[in-house]
């Protein structure tokens, strides 16, 4: 057989998920210690035994998450040892979060020490990782020692089902699933202007299906919510409900006949939060949100924090509150800081939440920025930064559960963020590491690394759920310069009539090109100069291109991911024409042939917050099928940026990933924005801003050498280009395997 033949058969299987057993190496998040021990596998098709029959809820734990029995014939015995404290593990008081803290030894048998019970709970977390994929359906434990402990003692998602309202069962299944990766904290967010969905015995008419605008009729009994407080403490996860007060309130005032800043409303709002804490017996906190209207009544929040605390309940508010200033003395117990206005407020515990909202944010670019980003300037949390919580808002009605998650990209953005929290570290924050995946380094092999495993679990755990996620790290890019085009989206510069290089020179003026890693690129974010993005100053009425050529071992059809204007979901932005991809006059060619747009569902249409998303966004519309050429195959990109009619938030930027034909998966494909002459069998090798790199080698030892054959380093990546830094300017020869040598003339 040929080397590409081989190669070819590689990659069609890597295309295509199988299943592989969990390792150590899969875990997510990753743990704080961790030792291999070597030896058989742990089997666990007999059950376990418990040494001592461990408390209710424990064995609850080990039922949903591990679902292994307890059979007292197992050969394989747990133990469990509540213990005063964990060597090394780091902790700090948060009011209604205990230490989380645990040791696990999986060797003859399994061993579990922690000093609460939710300790316990995330050990056996760990081991339902550690135990999928195995091929023959037998679930095993890789034999190990784990001590583990979170940096940040509040990791939660919240979810505004008075928008968007998510069923039952599907609240139930996402919270074990969240569980298995130590999300520890679910905001419920009740209430909203749309629909109140929670049951209030006493006043049934909150969620009388006349008095709700989006998804008429769904709402969730208390049976429900107690149901769904019980599983969630069993599974080590906090359930933080939220009746949203003053403001958020229409469907109050449609139902009672009156505002809630009234006598009556003010009344009628205790009595329903004695319901809510009859219900949520759990949950130590009721959040009561509080933000973006003006407080009018007299003392209405030391009225509703001080009912709250005689129901023996915390209380949690959003942060800033319009004409409020919050202090340790506004009688709330923990903030939680929403936009840049949001401040740390001394003295209480607060929680990170301001760039972590999802209905803004496009698949990957955000998604890598929130992993890189530590949490409000912090490596880990203390008394007064509790954590941090992923948000969905839907301001605009997506009308099914799946398209709500998935255009959300909900699962990946909550694990990314869940990760974070739970290892701690991140180099900056957002506001200065930006949404920008680096080319390179200990920041992009990390990202790499967590991707890898991220979608281990999509192809295992997480298979049933609509992911929209898929690898980004391998696709590289060279941007250019942006040229100056008067207002004319349609105006050509060189590199729509010259080859394509590594400058251009253009009425006097040199533009550089440089090089990006991602399946989406912000060239301005979302929220412009606050969140950094390619380019430091963006201008409007210009021009830039980019471009990368990808390898197909074979003539195939590919799905293709692009989008050039990401739809948030609460925004009311307008629907390009047919035929456009944006506003804005971006364009998309692969092998010198353009490729369209679809037909948009909501073309030409007056936009309101009511009328359904349609297919902008590649998430809700299936992916484009282009054709790969054996070889090389050309992707280059037109990205003017100027002003957009009905679209709030300028942001430019452009996605595009090849799969396959599903959009399920990423194909593996050499991504360079350099083409090789001898593409047959030589690596793909180019400089790069100082460095010499090396792309398509992942996984093999790259050597390179100087013209006398001499060794000058060696390096190997596993998941990305690999990178020299030569010691001095000269030709090189970079050797991959047994593939044919590739020449490089690096300059400093």
């Amino acid at each position: 057989m040929s080397l590409w033949a081989g190669l070819l058969l590689l990659l069609l299987a890597l295309a295509t998920p199988v299943a592989v057993e969990a390792k150590v190496e899969h875990l997510l998040p990753v743990p704080q210690r961790v030792e291999a021990l070597g030896g058989a596998p742990v089997d666990l098709a007999g059950g376990v035994r418990f040494a001592t029959a461990p408390c209710e809820r424990i064995a609850h734990a080990f039922a949903l998450l591990l679902e292994v029995e307890n059979r007292p014939e197992a050969a394989t015995v747990v133990t469990i040892r509540m213990v005063d404290s964990i060597e090394g593990a780091y902790d700090y008081p948060l009011a209604g979060y205990p230490q989380e803290a645990y040791r696990l030894v999986v060797d003859d048998g399994i061993t579990i020490e922690a000093v609460d019970e939710v300790g316990v709970i995330h050990a056996v977390q760990t081991l339902a990782q550690l135990a999928e994929g195995w091929d023959d359906g037998v679930r095993r434990l890789e034999r190990c020692i784990i001590t583990d402990w979170p940096a940040f003692k509040l990791r939660g998602y919240m979810h505004d089902v008075g928008r968007s309202f998510i069923g039952y069962e599907t609240l139930r299944r996402q919270l074990l699933l969240f569980a298995r990766f130590k999300v520890n904290t679910f905001h419920f967010h009740l209430t909203e202007n749309q629909a109140w969905r929670f049951e209030v015995q006493r006043y049934p008419q909150l969620t009388d299906s006349g008095t709700m605008t989006r998804f008429a009729g769904k709402y969730y009994t208390q049976e429900q919510c107690r149901e769904l407080d019980e599983l969630a403490w069993c599974c080590g996860i906090t359930i933080i409900p939220e009746i949203d007060m003053p403001g958020h309130s229409d469907a109050f005032e449609r139902a009672m006949g009156h505002p809630m800043q009234t006598s009556q409303g003010v009344a009628e709002l205790k009595n329903i939060l004695d319901e809510v804490a009859a219900t949520f017996v759990h949950a130590p906190y009721i959040h009561i949100g509080a933000d973006e209207t003006a407080i009018t009544y007299p003392n209405f929040l030391r009225t509703m924090t001080g009912y709250i605390h005689g129901l023996g309940k915390r209380v949690v508010v959003w942060n800033p509150i319009s004409g409020v200033t919050i202090t340790a003395n506004t009688g709330v117990d923990m903030t939680q800081m929403w936009s840049t206005a949001g401040r740390m407020v001394a003295g209480l515990p607060n929680i990170d939440c301001r760039y972590n909202y999802v209905n803004h944010f496009d698949v990957f670019a955000d998604l890598a920025g929130i992993y890189r980003s530590n949490i409000y300037y912090a490596d880990r949390g203390d008394a007064e930064l509790a954590g941090t919580v992923t948000a969905v808002w839907n301001d605009r009605y997506i009308t099914t559960e799946e398209g709500i998650m998935r255009q959300n990209n909900v699962y990946a953005n909550v694990l990314a963020s869940a990760e974070r929290a739970w290892r701690g570290g991140g180099n900056q924050y957002i506001e200065q590491g930006g949404a920008l995946l680096p080319t390179a380094g200990d920041e992009y092999d990390a990202f790499a690394d967590w991707e890898r495993r991220f979608l281990f679990h999509k192809a295992h755990s997480l298979r049933d759920e609509p992911i929209p996620y898929v690898k980004q790290s391998h696709v590289h890019w060279q941007i250019t310069d942006a040229f100056a085009n008067g207002g004319n989206a349609d105006a050509v510069f060189p590199p729509e009539t010259e080859d394509l290089a590594t400058s251009y020179t253009f009425d006097g003026d040199t533009y550089a090109t440089s090089h990006a890693v991602g399946a989406g690129i912000y060239l301005r974010h979302t929220w412009g100069a606050v969140v950094p993005a390619f380019f430091a100053d963006p201008q409007l009425n210009t021009t830039a291109y980019a471009w990368t050529y990808v390898y197909s071992p074979c003539r195939q059809q590919a799905g293709a991911l692009v989008e050039f204007q990401n739809y948030s979901r609460s925004e009311k932005d307008l629907t390009p024409p047919n035929g456009h991809w944006d506003w804005r006059g971006s364009r998309l060619w692969l092998n010198d042939e353009e490729i369209l747009p679809p037909d948009w569902d909501n073309e030409g249409q007056t936009i309101t917050n009511e009328m359904p998303l349609g297919n902008e966004n590649f998430t809700a519309r299936p992916p484009l099928i282009v054709q790969l050429e054996q070889g090389w195959n050309k992707v280059f990109l037109k990205l003017p940026y100027v002003n957009t009619p009905g679209v709030r938030l300028n942001k430019w930027m452009f996605t595009l990933v090849l799969t396959d034909t599903a959009g399920r998966d990423a194909l593996d494909l050499v991504y360079s924005p350099r083409r090789h002459a001898s593409q047959q069998e030589s690596p793909v090798c180019y400089t790069d801003s100082g460095r010499i790199v090396v792309s398509g080698a992942e996984g093999v030892d790259v050597m390179l050498y100087d013209l006398m054959g001499r060794l000058v380093d060696t390096q190997r990546s596993l998941y990305g280009p690999v990178i020299f830094n030569p010691p001095a300017a000269g030709t090189y020869v970079v050797q991959v395997g047994d593939r044919k040598p590739c020449k490089v003339e690096f300059r400093k």
